[in-house]
């Protein structure tokens, strides 16, 4: 009977979570300096959909209303969506991963990798694009793999792989490239300003060849945190137990931090540096839901979308015709949110 409310419970908030996601996305493209209503924004993206695209009758809204809706705000949302839902997940991932509830996806220096070959495009000034990233994107892509291939393979020597020293290693690679990015915005000063807008993060030059891109790597990667989900509870729980009960979690460390650390490459390619999602969507849904992992993922990944497609409309509006950096308004959400918790958590341990 318990299970049986749990699985009702569980159903009860994956619909309530996904149609709040879904009115989101369409309340959002509606929203702008175009005075364009939610009931044709609905119209436009039902009008796009397959099978039901020809009972859809668009013709009494105008045409570039509907470019508005379709070819720039809809490729935006989708990014911002896909984004969260990528930072929310790996956050999960790596708080469960690392038994650390500040963990989060920038934990094992991939930023200040992808920060730098981001630098590194911005002062090169080459102007090329590969599979729908540009220059700075596709370097910072780069920049971010390099830094968890180094991270890898200092902190796996041999049969080693100890949170603390995974930790350790990630955080000096991140210092030691953080110094390296200092070095090269001093000598180019002039770039300073386009280097620092790019790590605040933002979704202006979003794409649907962006959102493919980004969508593969999110199909992959969620598939094969989720099908872990197992084992995180029981890591979750100490090492140890987990190797009692037969888990090898040095090959289970390894997969997720690959993984995971792919992941964010990809989610940081496409955006900038966002920061503070993978921190407290995850804490959030605990809240709800609890921690067992098999909804603690797929939770995050849902709220992780709501939360930066709000994040990014914000951005977007609240200083229009110009915008806002999407990493400035997460961390206006985040960080009195992220006090709160460590306020919580410090009455408690009184």
């Amino acid at each position: 009977m318990i299970i049986n409310m749990n699985k009702r419970k569980t159903s009860f908030y994956y619909l309530v979570f996904t149609l709040l996601l879904l009115i989101t996305i369409v309340i959002t493209a509606s929203v702008g300096s175009a005075n364009i209503t939610i009931y044709d924004s609905l119209k436009v993206l039902l009008s796009k959909m397959p099978l039901i695209r020809n009972l859809m009758d668009t013709s009494d809204i105008p045409k570039n209303y509907v470019t508005i809706i379709w070819n720039i705000r809809i490729p935006r949302i989708l990014l911002s969506g896909l984004s969260g839902a990528s930072l929310a997940l790996v956050g999960a991932c790596f708080q469960g991963l690392f038994r650390n509830p500040l963990a989060d996806p920038q934990i094992l220096g991939i930023s200040s990798g992808a920060a730098l070959g981001a630098t590194i495009a911005t002062l090169s000034g080459v102007t090329i694009s590969f599979f729908g990233l540009g220059v700075i994107g596709a370097f910072a892509f780069i920049g971010a793999l390099l830094t968890v291939l180094l991270v890898y393979q200092i902190a796996f020597t041999g049969s080693t792989g100890s949170v603390t020293h995974i930790v350790l290693t990630g955080t000096a690679i991140s210092s030691m490239l953080s110094a390296m990015i200092s070095l090269l915005m001093s000598i180019r000063r002039e770039q300073i300003e386009k280097v620092y807008m790019w790590t605040l993060g933002s979704f202006s030059a979003a794409s649907m060849k962006k959102v493919g891109f980004l969508l593969l790597f999110f199909i992959v990667c969620a598939t094969i945190i989720i099908v872990h989900a197992r084992e995180l509870n029981i890591i979750a729980a100490g090492e140890e137990t987990a190797e009692s009960l037969g888990i090898d979690t040095l090959k289970v460390k390894r997969t997720l931090i690959i993984v995971g650390s792919l992941l964010v490459a990809a989610c940081v390619s496409v955006c900038g540096i966002i920061g503070f999602v993978g921190l407290i969507i995850p804490h959030v849904i605990r809240l709800l839901l609890g921690p067992r992992h098999e909804r603690l993922l797929p939770f995050s990944c849902i709220f992780g979308a709501f939360f930066l497609i709000v994040c990014d409309t914000l951005a977007r509006t609240l200083r229009a015709p110009g915008e806002f950096p999407v990493g400035v308004i997460t961390a206006l959400f985040g960080a009195p949110y992220f006090l709160l918790l460590l306020y919580r958590d410090k009455k408690r341990m009184v």
